[in-house]
């Protein structure tokens, strides 16, 4: 009709403005959601961005789709677009080994690089959190994680944020950062730790049944990158048992894994040679199953775990949990272990 203003209808976002406006019209404007393509048995997808600047020849192409208005955006000094916003606060809390994405629906995703163990800091993605308008979502803090796996995804909940809420973020990253020396979100690579496997039991040991716990073991240490270097066998036998580990002790092995007889039964001796040969434990038992009999200590500052039969047939137990941690170089304390319990219900 005749005198109609072109921008039929405007929303007042904070101090920002969306309005609808003609594709004429919608030169050097901003778009404010994507706008898909779709061409029957040949491609549907993305044309624009949101957030995609329009310019002159962009016209046919939105006539082409079957658009005569668009929503745009006029964002106010003070405010942010949901792909900036996402965009900043990603950049503010990704650390060593990880890598930022591409803006994708307001979300932006922070990816490792390698294959190592998540550093996720519960405080300040609860902080964030609670800023309300923007979301941070991330996996658990010490996870096993692979090139390409999520750590992380930033999100604003609006379509326009205001740009106090990111420097919000960006200041809560940067108190991490300087308190601890590293960002509220990094991966630790693993070491490369050749370790020694002593595989407890008469009944293996004089080849009455075949040893599962060998092939088991080997398979998750080299999927993390390490190795067993040797695998040695010994009866219930407590003495023998600590000499075979001071053997591994003198061969210089990084870690040793002590497998079978970890249960309360009157033949299995490995707890008691396993303390027999010096180790300083740190716990006999988790607040996790499977794997609430393991062991752990250390032995001349050697790490050392007394492995129950678990390990053999569940796919994740708390040796699974440890494991990563010794590799990423941490010392195991008591309260690591009485962290296992809470969410350490893995099987009944």
């Amino acid at each position: 009709m005749p005198g109609l203003p072109s921008d039929h209808r405007s929303t007042v976002i904070g101090s920002s403005l969306l309005k609808e406006v003609m594709v004429e019209d919608a030169v050097g404007m901003v778009l404010a959601h994507d706008l898909t393509q779709i061409v029957p048995g040949e491609f549907k997808g993305r044309l624009f961005r949101k957030g995609h600047v329009v310019v002159s020849e962009d016209i046919p192409k939105l006539k082409d789709i079957g658009k005569e208005n668009l929503y745009v955006i006029e964002l106010a000094p003070t405010d942010l677009h949901e792909d900036d916003a996402a965009l900043r606060m990603a950049a503010a809390l990704g650390g060593v080994n990880t890598t930022i994405g591409e803006p994708h629906e307001g979300k932006v995703s922070i990816k490792s690089d390698i294959l190592g163990i998540a550093g996720i800091a519960r405080e300040v993605v609860d902080e964030i959190n609670r800023l309300g308008e923007i979301a941070l979502a991330s996996v658990t803090n010490h996870r096993v994680v692979f090139p390409g796996d999520g750590l992380a995804a930033t999100r604003a909940i609006p379509l326009i944020v205001p740009e106090h809420k990111v420097q919000a973020v960006e200041s809560i990253a940067g108190d991490y950062r300087k308190r601890h020396g590293i960002a509220p979100i990094s991966v630790r690579p693993f070491r490369l730790m050749k370790a020694g496997l002593l595989t407890t039991g008469s009944e293996v040991f004089s080849g009455r049944i075949a040893d599962k716990f060998g092939p088991a073991v080997k398979a998750k240490l080299e999927a993390l990158g390490s190795e067993v270097a040797e695998q040695r066998f010994a009866p219930d036998d407590r003495h023998i048992i600590v000499n075979e580990i001071h053997y591994f002790l003198n061969q210089g092995y990084d870690m040793i894994l002590v497998t079978g007889g970890m249960s309360v039964d009157p033949d299995d001796r490995t707890p008691g040679a396993i303390a027999d040969a010096g180790t300083d434990i740190v716990s006999y038992g988790t607040p996790m199953l499977p794997g609430s009999m393991l062991l752990f200590g250390y032995i001349r500052g050697v790490p050392i775990f007394g492995l129950p039969g678990c390990v053999m047939h569940d796919p994740y137990t708390s040796f699974d949990v440890l494991l990563p941690r010794i590799l990423a170089g941490d010392t195991v304390v008591k309260e690591d272990i009485v962290g296992m319990g809470y969410g350490g219900l893995h099987r009944c």
